[in-house]
């Protein structure tokens, strides 16, 4: 039975519904493999009693189904922290090699609006800063959906590309760098203190597309936090009241992601954990040449078909990272 106030707080009813639903599903999922586990073993000795190779094959490939539907169930049972359900915002800067490392942020954030597209999860681009040539030297997009930070959460750091330049004329193989940035979006139910005397607010023109009304007035909105030195910035709606809008939100997320970091740092010895969280940390390589590889150099998993992860089946790269940290 609800509590007669349940709908008041529309933010906590919408997050307990998420859990319910997840939870429900999990149950759901359980008792159903149960009862395949149940129906196979039948088949399987029956099949067996009549000595019909056709169907013992059958049976034990859908025994092999199951057993990694039942391991994608597991590995929702890790998304338990409070922060987990929330969605997300991820943030992607090209590293130096100007054309080539802004061609591969590009690429990355290709790669993530598609694994979303692909989840039909929710997907919109922020903010954008376009590169001089071609890709992007800067990207903030914000996803919606599921338990979307849980899912993302280990993405963050530097992803690698190592492939033969389509910008270098002499067709020479050329490494490119971008970090990953992905920090949760705070809810309503989340107090997070922000004080105006701890900001500046810049406004500036949009460099984005949109029509002339976006480039010739100062819609686009920057804010800096300035104990922390956390800078966000909006150009994505023509009204420079939204942009502001969206900023703060996006502050107070980044403010939240600090305060979490802050506290996992401190819980656990800084010298053994600096190379699993350290920002430069260095977690995927992905080798377009002279041998195709996609690895993930914290897990060890890895995929010999980069062009289906860059176009965004990176859910095995993902539940492999979730039982590196459950571990």
């Amino acid at each position: 039975m609800l509590d007669a106030n349940f709908w008041q707080d529309k933010s906590s009813a919408q997050k307990t519904i998420k859990e319910k639903k997840l939870h429900e599903n999990l149950i759901n999922s359980y008792e159903n493999s149960i009862k395949k586990l149940s129906e196979l073993n039948d088949l399987y000795q029956l099949a067996k009693d009549e000595n019909n190779k056709s169907i013992i094959n059958e049976t034990l490939q859908n025994l092999k189904n199951l057993k990694l539907e039942v391991k994608k169930n597991e590995t929702k049972c890790f998304l338990s922290n409070e922060s987990d359900s929330l969605d997300c915002y991820i943030e992607i800067h090209a590293g130096a090699g100007g054309t080539e490392s802004q061609d591969w942020a590009e690429m990355l954030r290709r790669m993530y609006m598609k694994w979303s597209s692909n989840k039909k999860f929710k997907s919109q681009i922020v903010h954008e800063h376009k590169g001089d040539e071609a890709g992007i030297k800067s990207t903030t997009i914000k996803i919606e959906g599921d338990y979307i930070y849980g899912w993302l959460k280990s993405e963050s750091g530097i992803h690698r590309l190592v492939r033969i330049s389509p910008f270098d004329s002499g067709a020479r193989r050329h490494t490119s760098f971008a970090s990953v940035w992905v920090y949760p979006i705070v809810d309503d139910n989340i107090d997070i203190e922000v004080l105006e005397k701890d900001l500046r607010i810049d406004t500036y023109r949009s460099s984005g597309a949109g029509g002339q009304h976006v480039n010739t007035t100062d819609s686009a909105v920057r804010i800096t936090h300035i104990p922390t030195k956390i800078v966000v910035q909006c150009q994505n709606e023509r009204s420079q009241h939204k942009n502001k809008e969206t900023c703060m939100n996006m502050l107070k997320a980044r403010l939240y992601d600090f305060e979490i970091k802050k506290k996992e740092q401190e819980s656990k010895n800084l010298e053994s954990t600096k190379s699993e969280i350290g920002w430069g940390h260095q977690i995927r390589s992905y080798v377009l040449h002279p041998y195709r590889l996609v690895k993930d150099n914290r897990t060890n998993y890895e995929s010999s078909n980069p062009d289906k992860v860059l176009d965004g089946a990176i859910d095995d790269f993902l539940e492999s990272s979730l039982y590196k940290i459950n571990d």
